[in-house]
C-alpha cells in the first residue's frame, strides 16, 4: 500500500509544515491570550457588578461632613429587610480629636442632637425618638456638659409596614440629622443622608457591632429603689450596694435646669444604700420625681449605668431629725464660708514668704527703710495706700475670674501668667523696676536742682507697689488658699469678693502692722548709706526674675517669642539709660535742647518696644510645642492624662499626680527639694509609685477639669491614690519626708 505523502517535487515547493509541538505552544499562546482578555474583562465589569451589589446591600449612607469636626453617616444592623421586622438604625458621627456632640440633656450649655428617619419604597416607617447611650462628663470652669467624644452611634427603633404596591422591593431610609459640636468654639451642622436596603431575611451588617457596644453603654433600669428629699438628697436602696462595692457614684438628670450640675455631690455608702447630696437650683419641685442616670463605679474602676426616677419624700415625712440634720448643715455651711475667709487671711499673710514674692520685697525694703525719718501720719498714709493697691488689685482679679466663668471661659488662679504676651510685658516690667534700683533712672520727675538720691516718692508708688505685688503673686498658691480660692469661685460672688478682699488683707498685713504698732516701726534701724547698697542689691533679684520669666516664655512661645522680648528689653534699656542721662542733665542745665533731645530718644526707644505688642499677640496665639515640663523627666516619672491615671488604678498600681507649671516658682521649688531627688525617687520605686506630672505653663482643659474636680483652681497640686484606699491630697509646700510618709502610709 502506498505511503500518504504529496510527490516531492510538491513538498520542496510548499511552505514547511509545522511540527506538532510547534502547533502546541501556538495554541497554548492563543488561550493564554484569550484567557487574560477575559481576565481584564471580568475584572473591569466585576468591578462595576461589586460596587453596584454593595450600594444595593450597603448599611450605612455615603459619609456627609460639612465643616470637617465630624463625619455623618446612617448605619443600620442588617443589610436586608422584610419589611416586617422592626429595623435598628443609627445616626454615627465621627467626630474629630478634641471635639464633643451632646447628650438629650446637655448639661449648662449645648443643644443635643435631632434626627427623623423615613422609611419609603417596600416598607413605611418613621422614627425620631434616639436611645441614648450613657455620656461622658465634661466639666469645663464652673460649667459641666453631658457629651460623647470619639465615634459616636445613636441608635433608634424603626418599625416597618409593607407597602402591598410594592412587595419584595428594596426598601430606602431618608434621615435628616442636626446636632452641635463643640471644643472651644461650638459649630452648628446638619446632614441628609440615605440608604438603600435590599429584601430579604434579616442579615447582620458590618455594622451590628456599633449597635452591640452602643446597646452595652445605654443604662439599663434601676433595681434599686429610691427617693429625694426636698433639700436634694438622693437615697438609694437595695441589696449588693456597700462602701465597698460602690467607690463612687454621679447623677445626671434628665432635664436641665434642676440641679447645679457642676456642683460637687457629697456621695456616702453603707451597706444596703447610698447617698448623693445634689445642690438644687429654683426649678427644682420638691413634689416632683426626679429621672435621670446614676453612675455607680467599683473598685476596679468600671462603670454602671442606671436609668433612675426617685420618687420625692414629702416634708412632713422627713421628721424632726431630719429638720435638725437640716438646721446643723446650714451651720456648718456658715462656718464653712468663715473657715473660707479665715484661709484666705492665712494664705495672703503666707504669701509674703514665698519666693515668687521676693521680687517685690525689694520695693517694700526702701519703703521700710523710709519710714525710719518719716511722721507717724506719713508711715500710716504710706501704709494704707500700699494696702489699697493690694486689696483693689485682688477684688479686680476674682472680678474678672468669676465674670469670665459666669461667660464660660476657664479662669483659674494664674491664668495670665498662661499667656506669653502677659509674662513679657512683667518681664519688660521688673526690668525697668531693677535698672531704677541700680539708679539708671528715677521714676518720679525731677527738676533743676533737686537731687536722684533723696528724692522721695509719692503715695502712688505705694498704691503701684501693692498693685505689682498682687501680679507677680498670682503665679503661687500659698498653703490654704487652694480651698478658698476654690470656694469663692464656686459660691455667690458677693461672698467671692469677700474672700478675695481677705486675701488681699493678708498679703498687706506685715506692712500696715509695722507702721500702725509705733514699738515696730521704732526697731527699724536708722537710715544711711546701707540703704542706698540694699537698694542696688534688690535689682539683682529682680534680674534673676527676669531670667526665671524668659525661661517661661520660652516654654509657652518658643523661640521667636524669645527673640521679641530679648528684642525689646534692649529697648526698654535704651529708654531708661537715655531718660537717666535727661534727668541728669535737667538737674544741672535746667530745660535745655540736649535734654529735650534725649527725652525724645528715650520716648522713641519705649515706642520700639511697645510696638512688638501686636507681633508677641501674635505669636502668643500659636504656642510652642517643642519644649515642656514634662520632657526629660525623672525615672518613674510619666505626662499626665486622665485615662493613664484610670489605667493605672485600675491595674491595681500606686500613683502620685503632680500638676505643675513653669511659671509656678513654689511648684519647681517642690520639684528641687522633694519630689526629684534620690532619696524620694528611690522610695517611689521601692513601693512601685508612678508620678504622672500634669504640665499647666500654657492652658490644658483636661488639666483644668482635674483641678475643679478636685475643689482646686491652681498649682501646685499634689494627689497621692494609693491601690487600694481613699485619696490623699497633699499640701502645696512639699518636704521629703511628708511625701515618703504619705506613700508608707
Amino acid at each position: 500500500m502506498p505511503r500518504f505523502s504529496s510527490p516531492a517535487p510538491v513538498r520542496s515547493a510548499s511552505p514547511p509544515t509545522a511540527s506538532p509541538r510547534t502547533l502546541t505552544h501556538r495554541l497554548a499562546r492563543c488561550l493564554w491570550g484569550m484567557a487574560l482578555l477575559f481576565a481584564v474583562c471580568a475584572t473591569v465589569s466585576g468591578a462595576g457588578l461589586t460596587g453596584a451589589w454593595q450600594q444595593a446591600s450597603a448599611a450605612e449612607s455615603a459619609p456627609v461632613s460639612t465643616t470637617g469636626h465630624s463625619v455623618a453617616t446612617l448605619i443600620t444592623d442588617t443589610d436586608t429587610t422584610d419589611g416586617r421586622a422592626p429595623l435598628h438604625v443609627a445616626l454615627r458621627l465621627k467626630l474629630q480629636q478634641g471635639w464633643h456632640t451632646y447628650w438629650r440633656n446637655p448639661g449648662d450649655a449645648g443643644e443635643a442632637p435631632a434626627v427623623t428617619v423615613t422609611a419609603d419604597g417596600g416598607a413605611t416607617g418613621k422614627a425620631s425618638t434616639i436611645i441614648w447611650p450613657k455620656p461622658h462628663r465634661i466639666p469645663d470652669a464652673s460649667l459641666m456638659s453631658y457629651a460623647y467624644t470619639g465615634d459616636v452611634v445613636l441608635p433608634m427603633v424603626l418599625a416597618l409596614q409593607p407597602v402591598a404596591a410594592q412587595p419584595g422591593g428594596p426598601t430606602t431610609l431618608k434621615a435628616h440629622a442636626s446636632w452641635l459640636v463643640c471644643e472651644n468654639v461650638c459649630v452648628p451642622e446638619e446632614a441628609d443622608l440615605s440608604v438603600t436596603l435590599q429584601p430579604g431575611p434579616a442579615h447582620p451588617s458590618a455594622e451590628a457591632p456599633l449597635f452591640a457596644a452602643a446597646a452595652d453603654a445605654t443604662p439599663v433600669p434601676s433595681p434599686y429603689a429610691a427617693t429625694v428629699a426636698a433639700d436634694g438628697v438622693l437615697s438609694v436602696t437595695g441589696h449588693g450596694l456597700s462602701a465597698r462595692s460602690v467607690q463612687d457614684a454621679w447623677f445626671m438628670p434628665d432635664q436641665q435646669g434642676l440641679i447645679d450640675q457642676a456642683a460637687a455631690q457629697n456621695f456616702a455608702a453603707q451597706d444596703g444604700g447610698l447617698t448623693l447630696h445634689l445642690k438644687r437650683l429654683p426649678d427644682f419641685a420638691a413634689n416632683q420625681p426626679l429621672s435621670g442616670v446614676l453612675v455607680l463605679k467599683d473598685a476596679a474602676g468600671s462603670e454602671r449605668a442606671l436609668a433612675l426616677s426617685a420618687s420625692p419624700v414629702a416634708a412632713a415625712a422627713q421628721g424632726a431629725s431630719e429638720a435638725t440634720s437640716s438646721s446643723f448643715t446650714g451651720k456648718l455651711a456658715q462656718a464653712g464660708f468663715l473657715q473660707q475667709v479665715a484661709f484666705a487671711f492665712l494664705g495672703g499673710l503666707i504669701l509674703n514668704l514665698m519666693p515668687c514674692v521676693f521680687p517685690i520685697l525689694a520695693m517694700k525694703a526702701l519703703s521700710l527703710a523710709r519710714l525710719g525719718k518719716a511722721e507717724r501720719r506719713t508711715q500710716v498714709t504710706s501704709a494704707a495706700c500700699y494696702s489699697l493697691g493690694v486689696m483693689v488689685t485682688f477684688l479686680a482679679l476674682g472680678g474678672v475670674m468669676m465674670g469670665l466663668r459666669v461667660a464660660g471661659a476657664a479662669a483659674d488662679w494664674g491664668f495670665q501668667f498662661q499667656s506669653p504676651l502677659f509674662v513679657t510685658l512683667v518681664t519688660w516690667l521688673l526690668f525697668a523696676m531693677a535698672l531704677n534700683l541700680l539708679g539708671v533712672f528715677e521714676f518720679m520727675p525731677v527738676t533743676a536742682g533737686s537731687s536722684l538720691s533723696t528724692h522721695a516718692h509719692g503715695h502712688w508708688h505705694d498704691v503701684v507697689t501693692g498693685i505689682l505685688a498682687v501680679v507677680v503673686a498670682t503665679p503661687c498658691t500659698a498653703p490654704f488658699m487652694g480651698v478658698a480660692i476654690a470656694g469663692a469661685l464656686s459660691g455667690p460672688p458677693a461672698m467671692g469678693l469677700i474672700v478675695f478682699a481677705a486675701m488681699g488683707l493678708g498679703l498687706a498685713a506685715p506692712y500696715l502692722l509695722l507702721t500702725t504698732v509705733p514699738g515696730l516701726a521704732a526697731r527699724l534701724p536708722k537710715p544711711g548709706a546701707w540703704m542706698q547698697y540694699l537698694r542696688q542689691f534688690l535689682a539683682f533679684p529682680l534680674l534673676g526674675s527676669c531670667v526665671w520669666l524668659l525661661w517661661v516664655a520660652a516654654l509657652e512661645g518658643g523661640a521667636s517669642i524669645v527673640l521679641l522680648l530679648a528684642t525689646g528689653l534692649v529697648l526698654l534699656g535704651f529708654a531708661a539709660w537715655m531718660y537717666g542721662v535727661a534727668q541728669v542733665k535737667l538737674i544741672q542745665q535746667g530745660h535745655t535742647r540736649a535734654s529735650t533731645a534725649l527725652h525724645g530718644l528715650a520716648l522713641l526707644g519705649l515706642l520700639g518696644a511697645l510696638a512688638l505688642v501686636p507681633a508677641l499677640r501674635h505669636q502668643s496665639a500659636a504656642p510652642a510645642t517643642s519644649g515642656s515640663l514634662t520632657s526629660g523627666l525623672p525615672k518613674g516619672t510619666e505626662p499626665f492624662s486622665e485615662a493613664r491615671l484610670k489605667e493605672l488604678h485600675a491595674a491595681g498600681k500606686p500613683v502620685f499626680v503632680d500638676m505643675t507649671a513653669a511659671w509656678c516658682i513654689t511648684c519647681l521649688v517642690n520639684e528641687k527639694v522633694a519630689l526629684d531627688i534620690p532619696g524620694t525617687q528611690a522610695a517611689l520605686a521601692a513601693r512601685g509609685v508612678t508620678v504622672l506630672r500634669g504640665d499647666w505653663t500654657n492652658h490644658d482643659p483636661a488639666i483644668s477639669a482635674f483641678l475643679k474636680a478636685h475643689g482646686r483652681d491652681g498649682v501646685p497640686f499634689y494627689l497621692y491614690v494609693p491601690a487600694n484606699g481613699p485619696e490623699v491630697v497633699l499640701p502645696q509646700i512639699l518636704t521629703p519626708g511628708l511625701v515618703t510618709s504619705t506613700i508608707t502610709q
